[in-house]
């Protein structure tokens, strides 16, 4: 393993021992945003050798179901993923995985690159799930890790205009290095109609896609009123169990609300967004730290210091 990023998952797991109906019942490694060298193959592993840079896409589907059969093998219910009890994860030193979920990076795709397109991969699924094209509107809620890489890939799939929101000033200023057109900074107790309001006024028109990345009620609420008639929302951010929304008022307006689950088929599109200099990730990594430094990345990360803090897990390389 040379690169692993932290993901807000993996601090919820470290701090609450679960999220939803996954609960952790015996100890578990953490880390699912990864990159390593190849250390050893299998007798029957063709499209890789001992020294390739590889990506690891964590969720790995363990039966080929309808769901693997129809392409969408994130849906699968038995999939390992990294991670997510009771399957460890890959923060660690040496780790091994299904050739067929590795993938081999170009010379000019970097390892923190590589375990970036983890985090990306969301992004780009979401995008798919909105429908995102040459020309679209959208409107991100919430400028942390996932919401500016849905911003990245809004931008990279053809949107002209973005709109991004957050509590943040440091974040949305990250989101305009990004390339986000607009920023809107919420303030705690801005009401949903009126956010809406300030999205469509800096636009100029209701945006056709809204990617909601924060799973607070209140920012589902805005991402529905904000929202075009006939167009789509799409729910990446995990809130509470229950939300209340103004459904009928989608409803009526034939407002499309999508569920994201992680992502599908998105690792050979994203290294070829990268190897391309379409999409730069780079930025988005604010904080590195050794191995031995773990606790102090997750603390760092739990703080919400910075965007994406990368532990460093090969003692020869702790290049990026």
């Amino acid at each position: 393993m040379h690169s692993v990023g932290i993901c807000g998952s993996d601090v919820h797991y470290w701090q609450n021992g679960r999220i939803g109906d996954f609960v952790l019942k015996k100890p578990m490694v953490l880390g699912h945003e990864a990159s390593g060298r190849v250390a050893k193959v299998g007798s029957e592993v063709k499209h890789l050798k001992v020294g390739d840079r590889v990506a690891i896409e964590p969720g790995v589907p363990r039966e080929m179901d309808e769901f693997f059969k129809t392409g969408r093998y994130n849906l699968s219910p038995t999939i390992f993923f990294c991670a997510t009890p009771p399957d460890d994860g890959n923060l660690c030193r040496y780790y091994t995985h299904s050739a067929n979920f590795c993938y081999k990076l170009p010379d000019n795709v970097t390892f923190e690159e590589g375990a970036l397109i983890e985090p990306l991969s969301v992004g780009i699924h979401a995008c798919r799930r909105a429908g995102v094209t040459l020309g679209s509107t959208v409107f991100v809620c919430g400028a942390g890790p996932i919401g500016l890489v849905c911003l990245l890939a809004a931008k990279a799939m053809g949107a002209s205009q973005v709109v991004i929101s957050d509590l943040s000033e440091e974040r949305l200023l990250m989101a305009k290095d990004l390339g986000a057109d607009f920023l809107l900074t919420v303030k705690r107790g801005d009401g949903a109609q009126q956010l809406a309001k300030s999205v469509e006024e800096m636009l100029g028109a209701q945006p056709h896609i809204t990617i909601e990345c924060t799973g607070v009620e209140s920012c589902i609420q805005t991402a529905i009123y904000a929202t075009r008639s006939g167009g789509v929302v799409v729910l990446v951010g995990l809130g509470s169990e229950l939300a209340t929304v103004p459904l009928i008022n989608a409803a009526v307006r034939e407002v499309d609300i999508r569920g994201v689950f992680r992502y599908c088929n998105t690792w050979p599109m994203a290294i070829a967004m990268l190897a391309s200099g379409k999409v730069n990730v780079k930025p988005l990594v604010t904080h590195r730290f050794p191995l031995e430094q773990a606790v102090q990345a997750f603390e760092t990360t739990r703080q919400g210091l910075g965007i994406k803090v990368m532990l460093k897990c090969d003692k020869n390389d702790q290049n990026p």
